[in-house]
């Protein structure tokens, strides 16, 4: 019988890599604490027809990479690819924006049926925030804020660049549609294959493309910033003012798009050199009119996604993960096996005293020796030892041993963590 094994594009997170999830997880969690967003928990499964709608049937996302299937009732379902269209539906169906506005944010998995490489998966998992009802480049700079203040707390700003353009409005994306129609076709040699599949569905999605064969013919393409309408330049130029009053670097990246149809106005992505093609570590923007293709009113949206593994592979290319680990900080061994009793109860008086510490028993009746071994191969603080006659602490740190008891253990710990 064949072994079992996960399926391709489908990662197992294994117990030595969890507390750097952890570590990130808390600093956003405290992000987004700060600047008074909520969290939301969203559905894994969504009726393909929200993707069709929200995201396009001419993007990639949804005529090549969603896992589509019928369920027992014959009901078109799908694990979600991406998490803004799933925010917006719970922000419809459960009326969130009646009379006020919404900051909200969510983590979890994604999936998409992509070739699998290294920082891209086919479940990946991504952190979102999404607002609703604020119509100005005020919140669009909320969220580039918060954002970098990730960033900065993981101590890779050095690494990582921000650009910004404008998509314009609808009418004002279709204008400048039909002038990329007619340049492109007008150089048609000069297309690879991929884009001239995009030509007629998507052609802004043509100005993304990496070839370095066609470079210069994009770099020549009409520049939908030249042809903004009022209130849309109005809106891009107070975003740079905020920016720079705020010391946040940025570069203004006319081909800049976003992958995703319900784009308008603001784009912005923070981008590395330090890992090649899957350089973009976060993207996001506002989608003005993405609700009102759902519900009866209009109602202003924006907000941005993080790759989580994208930006754990960043930090382990930085080196800037090796701080991180799982060590208990006490392990609790025996010189006989009749003593693991003793130590079971022990480690659970010095829980009730010590609610910050992790402690961790050994309970592999190995001899003590080996036990010894394996509890500094954990990187533990102490290691408490019942022997025959007595019990011990053995603080690795100074390489010094002391004799406690039961009675003054917890107050004998605290000492050696102060």
């Amino acid at each position: 019988m064949n072994n079992i094994q996960s399926i391709r594009g489908m990662k197992d997170i294994l117990p030595d890599e969890t507390p750097i999830w952890q570590w990130l997880e808390n600093i956003i969690r405290k992000a987004t604490h700060r600047y008074g967003y909520q969290e939301i928990r969203l559905p894994i499964l969504e009726p393909v027809a929200l993707f069709q709608r929200a995201v396009g049937e001419a993007t990639d996302i949804v005529s090549k990479e969603m896992y589509n299937f019928y369920d027992k009732s014959g009901e078109h379902i799908t694990l979600r690819p991406e998490g803004t269209s799933g925010c917006v539906r719970a922000v419809i169906e459960q009326n969130m924006c009646y009379q006020t506005t919404q900051r909200l944010w969510y983590q979890g998995p994604m999936f998409r049926y992509e070739r699998p490489q290294k920082g891209r998966l086919r479940q990946f998992t991504q952190l979102g925030v999404e607002t609703f009802g604020m119509p100005d480049a005020d919140i669009d700079a909320e969220l580039i804020f918060m954002a970098y203040d990730i960033f900065k707390q993981l101590g890779i700003t050095k690494h990582i660049r921000l650009e910004i353009n404008s998509l314009g409005t609808l009418d004002e994306r279709k204008k400048h549609r039909e002038q990329l129609i007619k340049y492109f076709s007008d150089n048609l040699d000069q297309l690879d294959n991929d884009s001239l599949n995009r030509l007629e569905k998507n052609p802004l999605r043509i100005l993304d493309s990496k070839n370095p064969d066609m470079q210069e013919l994009l770099n020549n393409a009409p520049r939908l910033l030249d042809h903004l309408g009022e209130e849309s330049q109005r809106h891009f130029k107070n975003l740079c003012y905020l920016l720079d009053k705020s010391g946040i670097e940025y570069i203004i990246n006319p081909r800049l798009v976003r992958g995703l149809d319900y784009y308008t106005r603001t784009v912005f992505e923070w981008i590395t050199d330090e890992l090649g093609s899957q350089g973009t570590i976060c993207g996001g923007g506002r989608y003005d009119g993405l609700v009102e293709l759902f519900g009866n009113k209009s109602i202003p949206a924006s907000g941005f996604a993080i790759g989580i593994e994208r930006l754990l592979l960043l930090l382990e290319t930085l080196n800037l993960n090796k701080n991180i680990n799982n060590s208990p900080d006490i392990v609790i061994t025996y010189e006989e096996s009749s003593k693991n009793i003793d130590a079971l109860l022990l480690a659970n008086e010095i829980r009730k005293g010590n609610q910050q510490i992790k402690i961790l028993n050994d309970f592999s009746g190995v001899k003590l020796k080996r036990q010894h071994a394996r509890a500094l191969k954990m990187g533990c603080k102490l290691i408490i030892t019942l022997n025959k006659e007595d019990i011990r602490i053995w603080n690795i740190k100074t390489n010094q041993t002391t004799t406690t008891s039961v009675e003054t253990i917890n107050q004998d710990i605290k000492h050696h963590f102060l």
